[in-house]
């Protein structure tokens, strides 16, 4: 069965959305729109808290409280966690999945760490990869918002997280972020054929046959999306409906 996953950027409190991880603006409140994707049937939800100020880990819970509150589907929650610490207090908030980017890049014992004490299936590895092809992939690891590259490589960074314990792995193209053009498939079936844990792709969905080309060329097991439904493109039954009339086993 594939998955459809809503993403939600949060700052200060909002959700806001960018296009290539600029020019964000705000869309509306985090946990009505949580509320309303669940009574929508989306499968999962993702909130990312993309404040830059430490202050956002005190402004991410109340979030977290509010969503748990009104939806009963798996929710994963990332953004600056560097401590198990950190990551127990989100799940204790309501979360049931925590997601690690730019911190387990800088401290991958991270993974290894939050896998031991909550299980590999609560540990995912969020990355951000742009296509370089002075890397060995073909696709070199970017940080901190898609701002800063390093000198990982995509795929090595995923078959590394993966043996640290990671349960699942959102890849988000950097290039395709927030553009509407499609999905970079051929970056997320590198990843996807190379580990053993699912693979959710993300950046670029314009149109539910985005959906459909990753999920079965590009395969993903999971499509997570934000734009188009955001502002009202497409809705999840719609999506959904359009991906089953192409014989892709979706829950209704």
């Amino acid at each position: 069965m594939k998955r459809l996953i809503i993403c939600l950027d949060v700052r200060d409190g909002k959700t806001t959305k960018g296009i290539k991880f600029k020019e964000n603006i705000d869309v509306g409140d985090p946990v009505e729109m949580a509320a309303k994707y669940y009574d929508d049937g989306v499968d999962e939800l993702v909130f990312y808290d993309i404040t830059a100020s430490h202050e956002r880990r005190s402004a991410i819970i109340p979030v977290v409280e509010g969503v748990a509150r009104k939806v009963f589907i798996p929710f994963t929650v990332g953004g600056g966690i560097s401590s198990v610490d950190e990551m127990r207090n989100i799940l204790h908030a309501g979360a049931d999945k925590i997601s690690v980017n730019s911190q387990a890049v800088k401290n991958p014992a991270l993974i290894e760490e939050g896998a031991a004490l909550f299980g590999n299936q609560c540990i995912v590895l969020g990355m951000d990869a742009a296509a370089d092809p002075s890397m060995p992939s073909g696709y070199r690891v970017f940080i901190n918002g898609g701002r800063t590259p390093t000198e990982f490589d995509a795929l090595a960074w995923a078959l590394r997280a993966e043996s640290l314990g990671a349960g699942e792995i959102v890849l988000n193209s950097v290039d395709a972020d927030g553009t509407k053009e499609g999905y970079e498939s051929c970056l997320t079936r590198l990843i996807s054929s190379a580990v053993n844990v699912p693979v959710v792709a993300s950046g670029g969905a314009g149109k539910p046959a985005h959906l459909a080309e990753v999920l079965t060329a590009g395969k993903a097991d999971a499509a997570l999306v934000a734009s188009i439904v955001h502002y009202n493109e497409y809705s999840v039954q719609e999506i959904k409906e359009y991906l089953k009339a192409h014989n892709i086993p979706v829950r209704i």
